[in-house]
């Protein structure tokens, strides 16, 4: 017999369990469902913060979106800028009280970071660089009073569609045996795709599978392109790569390159440190550089859980220069929705990373994503309850649905060259090293730089994955692998058509940014949507 609710949530970061607050006091019967336990997601690796205007004088909200357009590079969404940042406060008070706790100084008052791109310090942490797993605690802790069925282990292979829109969701458990669960809507909070890359930031479990979801049920997707890379990544082999908070390059860090020199200026946005880095990098014939934290007073009391993990790194950074290297972090795109979540199918809703509202661009700035899930999970819940089922004119959607609005142009996404080889199944037992062959593709040809002859190799590659990839039997393993050639085909097809460098995205054939490509790419199954 299969189960029905009202509202399927998938994903337990930060946007997910926002959301389900928000309705744990209606009479919605609502079910999330995670492929880990609910105390695993991205937003527990989350370092940098909350950035917010809120315990500032000196600082004010109109400074606080300037900051965002700037990062973005004329990608943003300014109505979808503006709610996220004079939302912003509130949602961060909210969550102070329901029991958050961030970092405070000598005289009570919150100790407010400077990041690269903000003009002020304004950004809450928790721990010095814990700010995500205080966020996701507290929000977990409150998912105890919710009435919520909690499918944990479970994947959400298929979005169910019929003629009024979303129906339900198939999902995977631990063993592979498929369950249908029906629902008037599903929301996808995934989170991004960082697992597309070698080198990241990001969990295990970020495979891209909200947008894999949303492509397999013809639902558009854009900006995809821009995959933002920290540039500070521990450089050391494990996997994920730990994270080295902006917060230390706010605090007088210095970036230094082979010969102990610095050779960009630290507070940049985050898409030219990491250029810089690259170039850099390449240049010198080096996999990584120095962040050199030595002028920092009171590092470990300031900083406790990155001393920690430096000290387990073998690094003591009071007399050390820490080894850095860009690591795959945050994907600026993802399913287009409206400014409160609603996609262009009716019943189906995304927040959060896995979702492109407009607020980041082509470049996210630093802080803002917390942020995002909180503000937007909030204004999803809202909408839920108000009744709402399809989407309005707002956010990247605008275009889409009232062309004559001013939104940014929206172009048809061009799918990459199809495989004439013959196919080829790849059994069960090679899938691992399938995925890892992905990963260093895209670390290798659609990485932080990027150019035609490498694009056209790793889309070529993805083709064949995508086309040797049988679905039958599927394993979580096998769906997680197919999603991410998913989302591969994707990026790799608008990185190549984007002839420009924008935000995140870097083509050394095109090194500048372009008026002309001052629009979306949007990718529908591969086809594409044009308004």
């Amino acid at each position: 017999m299969m189960r029905r609710f009202d509202v399927i949530v998938v994903g337990s970061g930060v946007a997910g369990l926002t959301l389900l607050e928000r309705l744990r006091k209606s009479s919605l019967t609502v079910a999330l469902v995670t492929k880990a336990s609910v105390s695993d997601s991205t937003t527990l690796w989350a370092q940098g913060g909350v950035a917010a205007v809120l315990g500032n004088d000196a600082d004010s909200l109109d400074a606080h979106v300037t900051d965002t357009l700037n990062a973005g590079a004329g990608l943003c969404d300014e109505e979808a800028v503006d709610l996220l940042i004079t939302e912003g406060p509130r949602a961060v008070e909210e969550l102070i009280d329901l029991g958050a706790r961030f970092d405070r100084g000598d005289q009570g008052d919150y100790h407010l970071a400077l990041e690269g791109g903000h003009s002020h310090a304004r950004v809450f942490h928790a721990g010095g660089a814990a700010t995500g797993v205080e966020v996701q605690e507290t929000l977990v802790d409150v998912l105890g009073t919710a009435n919520a069925t909690i499918f944990e282990f479970h994947a959400a292979e298929e979005l169910c569609v019929g003629d009024q829109g979303v129906e339900g969701l198939v999902v995977l458990d631990h063993d592979g045996v498929r369950h249908r669960l029906g629902a008037s809507h599903v929301v996808l909070a995934t989170g991004g795709a960082g697992q597309l890359f070698a080198v990241t930031t990001n969990p295990q479990e970020a495979t891209g599978d909200g947008v894999a979801l949303a492509l397999r049920a013809q639902v558009p997707v854009s900006d995809v392109e821009f995959m933002q890379f920290h540039p500070t990544a521990l450089h050391v082999d494990v996997a994920p790569r730990p994270l080295l908070s902006e917060a230390l390059r706010g605090e007088g860090a210095l970036l230094r390159d082979g010969r102990g020199e610095r050779f960009v200026e630290e507070l940049s946005p985050r898409d030219v440190v990491a250029r810089a880095m690259a170039t850099t990098m390449a240049a010198q014939e080096r996999d990584h550089l120095w962040l050199d934290a030595t002028g920092i007073d009171r590092f470990q009391e300031n900083f406790p859980s990155l001393a920690i993990r430096l000290r387990d790194a073998g690094v003591n950074p009071e007399v050390d220069w820490i080894p850095v290297a860009p690591a795959a972090h945050h994907w600026a795109g993802g399913v287009m929705t409206d400014c409160n979540g609603a996609t262009m199918l009716e019943g189906l809703w995304a927040i959060g990373e896995v979702a492109d509202v407009g607020v980041h661009g082509a470049n996210r700035l630093a802080s803002n994503s917390l942020l995002e899930g909180m503000v937007f999970g909030r204004r999803c819940a809202e909408a839920l309850l108000a009744g709402q089922r399809g989407p309005q004119p707002s956010g990247v959607l605008r275009a889409m649905l009232d062309p004559g609005s001013g939104g940014l142009e929206v172009v048809r996404g061009r799918p990459g060259s199809r495989s004439s080889h013959d196919a080829h199944a790849i059994d069960e037992a090679d899938l691992g090293a399938w995925r890892m062959r992905l990963q260093a593709t895209m670390t290798t040809d659609a990485g932080v730089l990027r150019d035609a002859e490498g694009l056209s190799r790793a889309m070529a590659f993805t083709t064949q994955l995508l086309q040797d990839l049988v679905q039958e039997p599927m394993s979580v393993q096998r769906l997680e692998l197919l999603n991410l050639g998913t989302c591969a085909s994707v990026l790799l097809a608008s990185a190549f058509q984007r002839e420009e460098s924008r935000g995140a995205h870097s083509r050394r054939e095109f090194p500048e940014q372009e008026s002309s490509w001052r629009k979306r790419i949007v990718h529908n199954l591969g086809q594409g949507v044009e308004r």
